[in-house]
Parts: C-alpha cells; structure tokens; sequence
C-alpha cells in the first residue's frame, strides 16, 4: 500500500459540493477534490426509500489524514449521516502521491 487514499462523499447540491471541497483543501486534510455532477442515488433513511440527485465528491488524500478529513465532513456537512468511504491506493505515479503528499502536508 502507498499511504495514499481516495475518499468518497455525496453532496445535495452542487454549491455544497463546492463549498466543501474548498474546505477540505483549505485545511490540508485533502490535495484535490473533483466533483462529479449528475449522480442519482437510491437509498433508505429513516423507513424510506428516496432517489435523490448528489454530486460525487473524490477526495485525494493521505490515510494518515483520514480521521481529520472525516472529522471535517462530519462538522461541515449538511446531511446527517455524509458518506465517509475510504479506498485505499494500492500504488500509483510516484509524482502524483508526491504531489498529494505535499498538498495535505503542514509545511
């Protein structure tokens, strides 16, 4: 395993989506978030079941970060219950995982 990791959230609405990429970049806990506009999602909260549009939210990120990355999109997060997945990157350019590195670095 590199370190590295790809984290997967939804957003309501396209303003929130980048509203909270910005957050996560400002505070370091991501390099770079792409938001993919368009997603339809079918699920069940609360005894029903909804179809609602999101925008997909991937987040490059450090695994050592991921705590303070979820912790963020728990605090900033409009929804009760966010999406929180974390994918692991197996290996990747040694340049890009550098370039992630130095985006969620403190210094």
């Amino acid at each position: 395993m590199s370190g590295h990791a790809v984290v997967l959230s939804t957003a309501g609405s396209e303003e929130e989506a980048s509203r909270l990429a910005r957050a996560l970049v400002e505070r370091r806990v991501a390099a770079c978030v792409s938001i993919v506009p368009g997603v339809r999602s079918i699920y069940r909260w609360s005894g029903a079941i909804h179809d609602a549009s999101e925008w997909l939210l991937v987040i490059k990120t450090r695994r050592d970060r991921f705590p303070a990355l979820a912790t963020a999109l728990r605090e900033l997060h409009a929804y009760e219950q966010p999406e929180i997945v974390l994918l692991d990157i197996a290996d990747g350019d040694a340049a890009y995982l550098r370039w992630i590195d130095d985006g969620v670095s403190n210094g």
